[in-house]
């Protein structure tokens, strides 16, 4: 077996930032009880950030970043895995304080790792990736909120990123009608084929007024943005609704009152893929697998990049260029 390899290193030395892809040897890899060949990783908006000097996602360097990864486990020390095993590892510390999935290689904890599931393959794990995984959770979440799709319109907001596109295909798989919004005029196409039933634009949701009360519109909610958006859309949920929040794009504050909670009865949802506790998480990818399977999983790939070309994609999602999910590839066969 190869000792050294490829990774995307991220560097910081007072006031000079570098982005390489080094030559990097097992001993350079942080502790772990699993060895992981790894086979894609994708591209979130936290490993955009970790990607630039002032991302505050990452404070130890040299380092390794990529939340997700997918691959093949080539030697363990704990018992529940062995050589040989398809596993997927998200979240945790992984490309954040821990190296992650842009490498060749990966050493991780084994309390963060899921089996792949019978159902999907590695490079499909890596389509659904956090973002939809986290679109998967929330829409759990409202299951358990008596969401229904006899209830009405779900709205989900951000709707071409990754965790939105993956919201509006598979509340449209469960037969939900999904109102997406967004502000990208060209891609109203690719929402509707990838399940949207109306397109509303950013305004329609928030402009820039955020009433206390206003007219009942949606029965529920997917909300990756956050911010004053989520204000504005909370005064708009029908009675007993609930919104799933899981994204700060649009800021972290939200000006709002007790009204909409007290006199409609909605509910606000956190969601957290993070830290999502393993039982709940084995279910989730269970669900991905299944029920929750989406059978145009390639429509929602923008572009299928090597780690080579990772430096010239990473700060797409920062500019707001990005559209559904960018897989990236690090080896040349499956």
């Amino acid at each position: 077996m190869t000792q050294s390899f490829h990774a995307l290193v991220v560097n910081k030395q007072e006031d000079q930032f570098s982005i390489d892809i080094n030559t990097l040897t097992f001993d350079e890899l942080p502790q772990g009880e699993v060895l992981i060949r790894v086979h894609y990783s994708g591209v979130n908006y936290k490993d955009s950030l970790a990607t630039i000097p002032n991302g505050n996602i990452v404070h130890t360097y040299p380092f390794v970043p990529g939340i997700d990864l997918a691959g093949v486990v080539v030697s363990s020390e704990d018992d529940r895995f062995k050589a040989g095993d398809e596993v997927i590892a998200t979240s945790y510390a992984i490309g954040v304080s821990h190296f992650g999935g842009y490498s060749e290689y990966a050493r991780i904890s084994a309390d963060w790792i899921v089996p792949l599931p019978s159902g999907i393959s590695l490079k499909e794990a890596m389509i659904i990736g956090t973002a939809g995984f986290t679109a998967a959770l929330s829409i759990q979440r409202l299951e358990e909120n008596k969401v229904s799709p006899d209830k009405g319109k779900v709205l989900v907001t951000g709707a071409t990123g990754g965790v939105g596109s993956f919201a509006v295909a598979m509340l449209s798989k469960l037969g939900y009608e999904v109102e997406a919004s967004t502000g990208k005029e060209s891609e109203h196409e690719y929402l509707k084929g990838i399940g949207a039933t109306t397109i509303v634009s950013r305004t329609d949701v928030y402009n820039g007024e955020v009433r206390t009360l206003d007219k009942q519109k949606w029965a529920a909610a997917i909300d990756p943005v956050g911010g004053e958006q989520l204000a504005a859309l909370l005064s708009k949920i029908q009675y007993g609704g609930a919104v799933a929040v899981s994204g700060l794009t649009g800021g972290v504050n939200i000006p709002t009152t007790v009204l909409p909670f007290i006199l409609r009865g909605i509910n606000l949802l956190g969601i957290d893929s993070v830290y999502c506790p393993m039982d709940n998480r084995l279910s989730v990818w269970n669900r991905l697998a299944t029920d929750f399977k989406l059978a145009n999983l390639e429509e929602l790939i923008q572009q299928e990049v090597t780690l080579e070309q990772l430096p010239d994609v990473l700060p797409t999602l920062l500019k707001g260029q990005a559209r559904g999910r960018t897989l990236v590839r690090l080896i040349t066969e499956d």
